[in-house]
């Protein structure tokens, strides 16, 4: 579908990659690897279009179409979440106003046998074949589902964009990209806003209803449930593996250990040719032979070995002195601003617990932590143990810190005592080494702010750490470290975090939260995500097979049918125009095909017809499109029929 030819991307003359060759297939998922600065995200970005490399070519078929989600976007307010997202049916309401003007003419005109008509005929009928396939007339429906699975409630629908943060907005935008059917996706850290839910649906979206995918992401669980190829960017070029990245990981080290082996014996081979070369040099008998050597030596390619970070990330959290035997007890806690963010909370944890926070994004998780750090005020009792000494690292605490200082001030202004003489120690450990030490914090990645106020954390004697989203910005290799820290702290712990991979075997209690109520489950991450799959499906075969949306909703209505509002009722007549609209349209679509059927028949009748082939091809797509259009005239004729039974009860 896509290639990639030769190409090389060069910064201040130094360069990212080289001689990058590789193709991207339909269906392909793809997840791009590479540490920190390999130049992932500006392979997509030159993918997508929105960045000219140095050399080489990216060939995109012409009728195929690219979506990108870049990491940070503007977002623009000024339209409801449903509006915004309706942006990505540009293509289909043009498509439908030209089905439109089409439907006009047709039904206008009365050159009936002229070539003119004809053409006009078959324009309707590719064009309206297109429609049916992109499943024009339904889009409302794939909208509703689409936002949903990432997140948002129906409530949500009708609210402007403002009111949300940016996280939310971003699921807008990731909306929109789904919705648009693109070819190929190309996704850089989709998973960044999202709850463990959402992500969960958007592996199953992309595993069953995408074309190719390329994204980049650092979540582990997520890179391994929705790709089957790896690409690696290393050394400036690209390794291709047609397998899930567990797997790689494996091949990779099988590949560096066979270049060790190889650049060891080429090793080898140089230095006894240089040896003899020496030895030799200046003995005229041997002086064929040298030159020899000296030619095979400058024939010698040098074999490169994968890059692999040797530097040490040592983590240790150490615990202060013992705290009492219970840190936490909430009874009866609540929490109300404009509405209930939860209420009822009873929870009690142990001494030495790691326990996780869970659920979609606002539905208390960091506001219960605030009410535990004594920031907030709340209904209820909430004890903190004795002699609790508690460690936060909050969402943003990487923002928080100060751009204009180094990264040996940053900690220099928090160290105390002997530590303060071993804060070059320190900063090497957490890969601050050297000249790193001394550069401005405004200049580091997400990832090495991240890890610089994971050291303000370490220089503080806690025996309580609740970690905030700790993960974000981190790569897999900082998360594993992270991971063995703290499961080795013998404090207490509270994670708030939607990486299953993180989680996994760190917990061994999971508190839900959502619908303004905290649920307690024993067991890890993916005990709770089992025990959440058992009930959605225990609630799916509770509900009536008969029982559709469609049919469902107007039952529901029947019994307050008598004692509506004015609103309700105004709200019913809206809906029963819309429906008697749907119907009428559907009518002329049958009506429009009847006749252009009727038209084709007659000039397949005659002589020359008989033996036109496509005659036979466009009557069979009109057939088809026929079919459908009766079957939607028959869904609007039931749904209008119903309305109006509802409203004369």
């Amino acid at each position: 579908m896509i290639s990639i030819d030769n190409l090389s991307v060069e910064f201040a003359a130094k360069p990212l990659f080289s001689g990058v060759s590789y193709v991207i297939n339909d269906r392909d998922r793809i997840a791009l690897v590479g540490k920190n600065g390999a130049g992932k995200s500006t392979m997509l970005k030159i993918i997508a279009g929105l960045q000219q490399p140095t050399g080489g070519t990216v060939s995109v078929p012409r009728d195929a179409t690219v979506g990108y989600l870049p990491q940070v976007m503007v977002l623009a307010d000024g339209h409801t979440v449903r509006e915004e997202a309706e942006k990505a049916f540009a293509n289909i309401h043009e498509m439908q106003q030209r089905l439109d003007q089409l439907n006009q003419q047709m039904i206008s005109r009365t050159d009936y046998e002229s070539e003119a008509y004809m053409q006009l005929v078959d324009d309707y009928t590719h064009l309206n074949e297109r429609f049916q396939m992109m499943d024009g007339l339904n889009y409302q429906g794939q909208l509703e589902r689409t936002l949903q699975g990432l997140g948002f409630r129906r409530e949500d629908f009708d609210r402007p964009t403002s009111e949300f943060s940016g996280g939310w907005r971003m699921r807008i935008e990731l909306a929109k990209l789904l919705l648009q059917n693109h070819d190929v996706l190309l996704l850089d850290e989709p998973t960044n806003h999202l709850d463990i839910e959402s992500i969960q649906w958007l592996e199953q979206f992309l595993c069953q209803r995408a074309g190719a995918v390329v994204l980049v992401s650092h979540d582990r669980a997520f890179v391994n449930n929705a790709t089957n190829r790896t690409l690696e960017i290393s050394c400036g070029r690209i390794y291709d593996y047609k397998v899930k990245y567990d797997e790689y990981v494996g091949l990779r080290a099988e590949r560096r250990e066979q270049q060790l082996r190889a650049y060891e014996n080429q090793q080898k081979e140089i230095a006894d040719i240089k040896a003899f070369i020496d030895r030799f040099r200046y003995q005229a008998t041997k002086a064929i032979q040298v030159q020899s050597r000296i030619k095979q030596l400058e024939k010698i390619v040098p074999i490169e070995i994968d890059e692999v970070d040797n530097s040490a990330l040592h983590l240790r959290f150490e615990c202060s002195q013992r705290s009492g035997d219970y840190p936490v007890i909430c009874d009866e806690v609540g929490k109300t601003y404009d509405q209930v963010v939860f209420q009822g909370v009873n929870l009690t944890i142990k001494r030495g617990e790691k326990v996780a926070f869970v659920g979609r994004n606002g539905e208390g998780k960091s506001t219960m932590v605030k009410c535990i750090l004594g920031e907030i005020p709340f209904d209820g009792s909430l004890k903190v143990g004795h002699n609790v000494q508690i460690g936060y690292f909050a969402q943003n605490q990487a923002q928080l810190l100060d751009g204009e200082l180094t990264v040996f001030d940053t900690i220099d202004r928090v160290a105390r005592g002997d530590v303060r003489f071993k804060i070059r120690d320190i900063l090497g450990a957490f890969m601050f080494g050297g000249e790193a030490s001394d550069k401005k914090v405004k200049v580091l990645s997400g990832g090495e702010r991240t890890r610089l106020a994971m050291i303000k954390l370490l220089l503080e004697p806690v025996n309580f750490l609740v970690l905030d989203e700790p993960t974000n910005h981190l790569d897999m290799r900082s998360k594993d470290i992270l991971k063995e820290a703290v499961r080795q702290f013998t404090g207490t712990v509270i994670v708030v975090s939607h990486d299953r991979d993180f989680l996994d075997g760190l917990v061994e209690r999971v508190y839900e939260f959502g619908g303004g109520k905290v649920r307690e489950h024993l067991g890890g991450i993916y005990d709770w995500i089992a025990h959440t799959a058992a009930q959605q499906a225990a609630q799916t075969l509770s509900t009536p097979a008969a029982a559709t949306p469609a049919t469902s909703a107007p039952k529901a209505e029947t019994p307050a049918v008598s004692g509506l509002t004015w609103e309700e009722q105004k709200a019913r007549a809206k809906q029963q125009k819309k429906l008697q609209k749907a119907l009428k349209d559907a009518e002329e679509q049958v009506a429009i095909l009847e006749g252009a059927i009727a038209i084709l028949e007659e000039k397949m009748a005659t002589e020359e017809g008989c033996a036109d082939t496509t005659l036979y091809e466009k009557h069979a797509s009109l057939k088809r499109q026929l079919e459908a259009a009766e079957a939607e005239w028959e869904t609007a004729y039931e749904a209008v029929e119903n309305t109006e039974s509802l409203t004369t009860t």
